[in-house]
């Protein structure tokens, strides 16, 4: 039987093949070489300044693009990335055959943190120069990653005072055998004694950094990080990486990394997305997480249209036609009026919840009421929390009813680099340890990966290269530069170098030089 035979290893070759004719012209390596080239690394915050005497160091811009590579490729770990260097001709290509040993690699990206997000945000602006971005409508969302913390290294009150509470028992114990016990089973006993000291010891000290702390809960391994639930009642100890979405593509426009919850998220990430469109005509969905007053005061104080999915009433009524909705309220008078026509006042007391304000409606008709016991399971009969964001809870509450269809647009904008970051690619927990900076640099690097997969599945390599030669030209014509066998090879690089950065950085010039 005939099979296909490959060359010998031992053959040589004739003519030798240079590492740049090995990389096929359309290889995406290409284009991350080209737009990392035409980032400014200085200005974005990466380090260039290194001292002299020792071991040279390795440029930022060569540590970024084998990054960018990397998690282009479903690799983060340094250590790998590390031996791509040795055995990816890519890589080798793209790294011209420099090989940063892992410490580098890894300290790289832990250091750079605030510059990461620059580069994302250069992807933005590319996405924003090929009028990929729409800006008319936005979707927010979260997501939990998985820290470098086991739930076993996470501990609150409960479970601290739980392990203390075990080890009382285990003394009680110990001391009941200890009456009883001589020689080596004695010595056996105390030994133990010993080792439960200390670890009453270990969580007493957590119990003070706790209490100190003013936290609920506190992680040993990664500090920063917190046991949120997942989804149902299941738990992780996790980060909360918040993103807004641009519907036109599914581009990512902003993403920040915090240990919160969603109930305060949304004005903050509503004051960026303003910033970065530079316009507040746009409408943002967001999913009932994120269904707080306050926040629906930030968004209206901002002049930006919301929908918010409405979460269900925890307190509902014997009779749903009783429950609060079904009460009309009065804003002339200030009043509630119940469907059997009575109306509940207030004290005009201001009552201080959690995080909000709010009058407590009631009436005395409540008592003598023939339905009372289908309205209220209070003794007293019903009374209604009004918070100080009502009308604008209210305004909400008409958008989403006026607007259903465009609402359940929602999850298919947001959810697309979710699925592709953590289902696809894998990534579903955070590679670094220590603190959310660290954190926000892996998220960072995520999201700059799926935004320039997406530039390249939208707009084609082709596309892209074409757009950079045909605005090559149109500038060498426009600058009067002189012909170009004059030029050095030293001085060439750096017009090239300047050509590529006016590239990602004027609009107008890329519309004329399609033109």
């Amino acid at each position: 039987m005939k099979y296909i035979k490959g060359q010998s290893r031992n053959q040589l070759v004739l003519f030798p093949v240079s590492l740049n004719t090995s990389i096929s012209e359309d290889n995406e390596v290409r284009l991350i070489d080209l737009f990392v080239d035409s980032l400014d690394i200085a200005g974005m915050g990466f380090k260039l300044d290194h001292v002299e005497d020792g071991r040279p160091a390795y440029h930022p811009k060569d540590l970024l693009k084998l990054y960018i590579y990397g998690y282009l490729n479903r690799v983060r770990s340094s250590r790998t990335l590390e031996k791509e260097c040795q055995r990816n001709i890519e890589v080798m290509w793209l790294l011209k055959g420099l090989v940063p040993d892992h410490n580098t690699i890894s300290n790289f990206r832990r250091d750079n943190p605030k510059a990461i997000k620059k580069v994302f945000r250069a992807t933005v602006s590319i996405a924003k120069h090929f009028d990929l971005i729409g800006g008319k409508l936005i979707a927010g969302d979260s997501t939990k990653f998985r820290a470098q913390n086991s739930k076993k290294n996470n501990f609150n009150q409960k479970k601290i005072a739980r392990h203390l509470a075990y080890i009382e028992d285990k003394f009680s114990e110990y001391q009941e055998q200890l009456s009883e016990a001589d020689g080596d089973n004695r010595k056996k006993i105390e030994a133990e004694i010993k080792k439960h000291e200390q670890r009453k010891s270990g969580y007493e000290a957590l119990q003070k950094q706790l209490d100190t702390s003013g936290e609920n809960q506190i992680s040993t391994s990664d500090p920063e990080s917190r046991q949120m639930i997942v989804r149902n009642n299941i738990t992780e100890v996790a980060y909360n990486t918040q993103s807004t979405v641009d519907d036109k593509h599914c581009i990512p426009i902003d993403y920040k990394v915090t240990n919160e919850n969603d109930s305060k998220a949304m004005g903050g990430m509503l004051r960026r997305a303003k910033s970065i469109l530079r316009s507040t005509e746009f409408t943002a969905l967001y999913d009932k997480g994120f269904h707080t007053g306050s926040e629906f005061n930030t968004a209206d104080d901002l002049g930006i249209e919301v929908m918010v999915a409405i979460p269900r009433v925890a307190a509902n009524a014997p009779n749903p036609e009783y429950n609060v909705e079904n009460f009309k309220y009065n804003t002339e008078g200030d009043y509630y009026v119940c469907p059997q026509g009575n109306q509940l006042h207030t004290t005009g007391t201001l009552h201080q919840a959690k995080t909000y304000k709010f009058k407590r409606y009631t009436t005395k008709d409540c008592l003598a009421c023939p339905v009372k016991g289908q309205c209220s399971k209070a003794r007293y009969g019903k009374g209604i929390q009004r918070s100080e964001y009502q009308e604008h809870i209210n305004k909400n509450k008409k958008r989403i009813k006026q607007n259903k269809d465009y609402y359940r647009r929602r999850q298919s904008i947001v959810e697309h680099p979710y699925g592709t970051i953590k289902r696809q690619w894998g990534f579903n927990y955070i590679i670094t340890k220590k603190y959310i900076e660290r954190a926000e640099a892996d998220v960072g690097l995520m999201f700059t990966a799926y935004n320039f997969r997406r530039l390249i599945n939208i707009l084609g390599l082709n596309v892209l290269q074409a757009y950079i030669e045909a605005l090559f030209s149109y500038l060498l014509s426009k600058l009067h530069i002189v012909k170009l066998q004059y030029l050095n090879y030293k001085l060439l690089y750096s017009y090239c170098n300047f050509l590529i950065i006016f590239i990602f950085n004027n609009k107008n010039l890329l519309k004329k030089a399609y033109v």
